[in-house]
């Protein structure tokens, strides 16, 4: 058996189709003929766009315009002057051919972006390998992806792009497997999405197994059982029905507003990072949106958002949710996640640095424009504002203040501002949760951002394999924060919410409604399942 990490969960039996890496031979060899090899480019470049857009279209048709838009970020890869443009400037500089000039220029921000402790950041280096691995394959005439013939096939890969994930045929693919990843790889959401059982990070499932090997994947626990006997098959057939049947009655929760038995309710909430991921949100019978992480509105581009296209990104979200809660968080940028437009200063401890509310409050004409499109949008919907990065009453009031200002401002322009917007703080360091009773006195509501507040309070780095083993959600410092936490908003008659990981963790949902929580937000595909924990629960 050989045990990974449940990238999606389910259960399936098949057989082993092995991808094999794409082996090209990369040479120092010159050119002499510039402007013949930077036209070979293009054509892979414009091989890559055609190519990109079919795939493209059958992610938009099977998994939706939340998953589908990675591949609008692979095609601007495309024409990102600072990348395929400083590929052509390494032909013309060096003599390079085409494939050693994408691989180098590949290389140099795979290096950049690995290194990154932000987790977006981070993902963005799976897209730039893909994308160019994808030229280097067409500049060598070779093709790309699987070709899958037989049902109940079983994925065995090295890794799996974004690309290869959104290939694979659910009519015969039925699971796949990683030796390298991590849950929030795009591969791992996008199984997600599609429903197929995935196991990563299996190190060296790749050795392990050959083609037409029969096998089992267990994506609830993250075990591959590899030459299973009769009674071992059977065993996981009945827990594959059993999970299947389970799924059904899981939807019967879609518009179930979830109680305790005791008769307590509680809101489950959606987390978003853009204004489409609100669909998913609602078809899984989310009772609001928990987070809407601002800051993906500001990547991915050249320039800051102006307040135009936030305002119509914030009153898109409010009105899709029909006047349901909307938590959204201000701009939390700086420190480890940077903008290649905002000159920021190095830091030693980017995540201890001048970031989220630090730098808004410094940078008041960025933080003006932000605060201006929500208020304006306010007036479509049921929106709470949340600052993030709080340590200290002094800050809230001053972002509290400023948000007044705006206000102002904006009704002696004659626009339509709403009168019931709560503002409240995201609680996720641990001296905000230490002054959680003082802090609530002032604060319209609490949510915790436990990925922060973890790995603040236990000293252990979330991103850093050495001390992975550190990071425990249910350690009882973390516990005893959260509770104080919630007690401390309880004693001012205020509402608290949760809306980091921990909030879907299906081990910790029964202590965080023991501890009295109000609000759970999560991934959309978490949320019917913790609606049937929630239920269960005195």
């Amino acid at each position: 058996m050989k045990k990974g990490i449940a990238a999606s969960k389910g259960y399936a039996i098949g057989t082993v189709v092995l991808k094999e890496n794409d082996e090209l031979i990369i040479t120092d060899e010159k050119v002499t003929d510039i402007q013949a090899e930077k036209e070979r480019l293009q054509n892979a470049l414009e091989q890559c766009k055609v190519q990109l857009t079919s795939i493209k279209e059958k992610a938009l048709a099977e998994m939706g315009e939340e998953k589908a838009a990675v591949f609008d970020s692979h095609i601007m890869l495309l024409d990102d002057p600072e990348f395929t443009g400083a590929m052509e400037m390494e032909i013309e500089s060096n003599n390079s051919n085409a494939l050693k000039a994408v691989d180098s220029v590949a290389q140099t921000f795979l290096m950049i972006f690995e290194s990154m402790e932000d987790e977006y950041m981070r993902e963005r280096a799976a897209d730039i390998k893909d994308v160019a691995n994808r030229i280097k394959l067409n500049l060598a005439g070779k093709a790309m992806g699987l070709n899958i013939e037989a049902t109940n096939t079983i994925v065995v890969a090295y890794d799996l792009t974004p690309s290869d994930t959104a290939q694979l045929d659910r009519s015969k693919v039925v699971a796949f497997l990683t030796d390298i990843g991590g849950r929030t790889s795009h591969s791992a959401i996008m199984a997600r999405t599609l429903e197929i059982p995935a196991i990563v990070g299996l190190n060296d499932i790749t050795s392990s197994v050959k083609d037409g090997d029969f096998i089992i994947v267990d994506g609830v626990e993250g075990n591959v059982i590899l030459h299973p006997d009769e009674a071992t098959v059977k065993e996981y057939e009945a827990k594959r029905d059993a999970y299947e049947k389970e799924k059904e009655e899981l939807k019967k929760l879609i518009d179930v507003k979830v109680k305790t038995k005791s008769g307590k309710r509680i809101e489950v909430c959606g987390n978003i990072g853009k204004p489409e991921d609100v669909h998913k949100v609602i078809e899984n019978g989310a009772d609001g949106i928990g987070l809407f992480r601002t800051e993906f509105l500001y990547m991915d581009r050249d320039d800051m958002p102006t307040e135009e296209e936030q305002y119509e990104a914030y009153k898109y979200v409010l009105e899709k949710m029909e006047g349901k809660p909307v938590v959204i968080r201000t701009l939390d940028i700086g420190g480890d996640k940077k903008l290649t437009y905002l000159p920021m200063p190095e830091e030693m401890n980017p995540f201890l640095g001048y970031r989220a509310i630090r730098l808004c409050l410094d940078r008041k004409d960025i933080f003006k424009v932000q605060i201006r499109a929500l208020l304006r949008a306010s007036y479509y919907g049921n929106l709470k504002i949340m600052f993030p990065m709080i340590s200290s009453l002094s800050e809230f009031e001053q972002a509290k203040s400023f948000v007044e200002e705006c206000k102002a401002e904006l009704l002696n322009e004659g626009q339509k501002v709403s009168d019931s917007i709560e503002i409240g703080i995201m609680v996720e360091i641990p001296a905000a949760a230490v002054m959680a009773d003082e802090l609530a006195k002032h604060v319209d509501f609490f949510s915790i951002g436990t990925n922060d507040l973890i790995q603040y309070t236990l000293a252990a780095d979330r991103m850093s394999e050495k001390v992975s083993y550190l990071y425990n959600p249910m350690h009882p410092a973390v516990l005893r924060l959260i509770k104080m936490t919630i007690e401390g908003a309880h004693s001012a008659g205020k509402w608290c919410g949760m809306c980091g990981e921990m909030a879907g963790d299906e081990t910790a949902i029964a202590t965080l409604v023991e501890y009295g929580l109000d609000e759970f937000s999560m991934s959309a595909s978490s949320i019917l399942g913790a609606k049937k924990i929630i239920i269960d629960q005195e």
